[in-house]
């Protein structure tokens, strides 16, 4: 049996696959949404004959069909003063491509927490920009999940499926308003697959087929929804759905097409996720990757060798993709956090740990990664360790990470000047922060190279 944690065997596919729990989060979603559509979607690409170049796209389309969800939810929380995730949720249960159902979702989703004249007052803001704000929202986050498809090095057809993800096939759909078979035939699948997932999981199998079989001819092509359709009467679909599916799903991959997950892939996929990291919040633009180089520049300062080099960038670029399961309207709260939400905050660390858990090749990083809010005298967060608990990677990338965000805009202060930033460093080195890691920083910064 080959080793869960070699990283030359395990496959790209589920690296992905464990990853999605991330994107599962910003779209609103129970967990398994993206692994579910894949399977439906996949079921699909097999009964109507896709060669396998044509299948192994539509594999990783499925899988990464969400990878720009994150680049709209500021835009999101925004325009309807809410929580994005809520947002998001509802209205992927609205057929907004009916002008009536989409005033209505407006008028029920904007400015939940307020009262009856905050509501009307954003519900006129945002009525004035419908329909285009459904294409506004659209088009974000399809340009940005097919540039990041690309980013990973996956063929045109699979970034080309997640850019047409929501055209519909009597042309009212965005971001380009693309018409029957205009549509690329993986975005065709993709479309119907996620849809149905969506009334599954929210509603049931019934729900899910009465759905799709009432957007056929508007929403989805008719000869995908009877495959659909045909599959879900005869076959095991809805059966299959049930538990844990991410096996099934790795064995849905065309074999002669399979991925590894190779150093270099795993490279490409945290640099692709940092992408996604930071795109959820303004105020976190190249964080992650600031935080990576500078990460990595004080261990190569201390003597880390090239495989630890390597596993503290990968930590540094995805050590926040836990606040993919942060609402914007906290992140981005530009007045004082309640007691409820700093707690909600302190939160994200913790979640770092259990998506990357799910990760076998990436367990060498995934302590680190949860530890980076963690200081030496038990002041930090989520678990209040120690020094004594803390090794010299998770020491690193505490320090890299005060580093980067202390230079950056915060929605509650400017970014700090750098002679301050440096003052602080000196305020806390050895009592909560690391002081070889603290005397290393302040070296490379007066030498220029940070």
């Amino acid at each position: 049996m080959r080793s869960k944690t070699d990283r030359e065997t395990f496959k790209f596919s589920e690296v992905l696959a464990a990853l999605s729990h991330a994107l599962d989060m910003v779209e609103g979603q129970p967990e398994g949404h993206v692994v579910r559509s894949c399977y439906i979607g996949m079921t699909i690409g097999e009964r109507i004959g896709l060669s396998e170049d044509l299948r192994s796209a539509l594999f990783y389309a499925l899988l990464l069909k969400d990878a720009g969800c994150s680049a709209n939810s500021f835009r999101t929380a925004v325009l309807f003063d809410a929580d994005d995730f809520g947002v998001k949720r509802s209205f992927k249960t609205v057929d907004w491509s009916r002008l009536p159902n989409a005033v209505l979702y407006a008028a029920r989703s904007v400015s939940p927490q307020g009262n009856a004249w905050a509501k009307a007052r954003q519900f006129f803001s945002v009525s004035k920009v419908l329909p285009d704000v459904g294409r506004e929202l659209i088009q974000i986050r399809c340009e940005r999940g097919a540039e990041i498809t690309r980013l990973m090095g996956f063929s045109e057809e699979t970034a080309g499926a997640i850019r047409n993800l929501d055209e519909h096939w009597d042309g009212g759909g965005h971001p380009d308003g693309l018409k029957g078979d205009e549509i690329p035939l993986l975005a065709r699948i993709c479309g119907l697959a996620q849809t149905a997932e969506v009334f599954y999981s929210a509603y049931g199998p019934e729900r899910a087929e009465k759905v799709v079989r009432a957007r056929r001819k508007r929403w989805f092509a008719p000869d995908l929804v009877d495959v659909f359709l045909a599959e879900a009467r005869v076959g095991n679909i809805w059966e299959n759905l049930h538990g844990d599916i991410t096996g099934a799903i790795s064995r849905m991959e065309p074999e002669d097409r399979s991925l590894f997950a190779t150093p270099e892939r795993l490279d490409l996929a945290a640099f692709a996720f940092a992408q996604i990291i930071d795109a959820k919040s303004p105020f976190t633009f190249q964080h992650s990757e600031g935080v990576a180089n500078v990460a990595v520049a004080i261990s190569a300062h201390m003597g880390f060798g090239p495989e630890e080099l390597r596993n503290q960038r990968q930590a540094g670029l995805l050590h926040d993709i836990g606040k993919l399961g942060i609402s914007n309207s906290i992140l981005d709260k530009g007045s004082s956090l309640t007691d409820e939400e700093f707690a909600k905050i302190k939160t994200h660390p913790q979640l770092s740990y259990e998506i990357l858990s799910r990760v076998p090749p990436f367990e060498s990083i995934v302590e680190r990664a949860a530890n980076h809010h963690e200081k030496l005298d038990g002041s930090g967060y989520p678990r209040g360790l120690t020094g004594e608990d803390l090794d010299l990677p998770s020491r690193i990338l505490t320090v890299a990470d005060i580093y980067d965000a202390l230079g950056q805009d915060r929605p509650y202060r400017k970014a700090l000047p750098k002679e301050r930033v440096m003052e602080i460093f000196d305020e806390e080195s050895a009592t909560k922060l690391c002081p070889e890691s603290v005397a290393a920083l302040k070296e490379l910064v007066s030498k220029g190279v940070i």
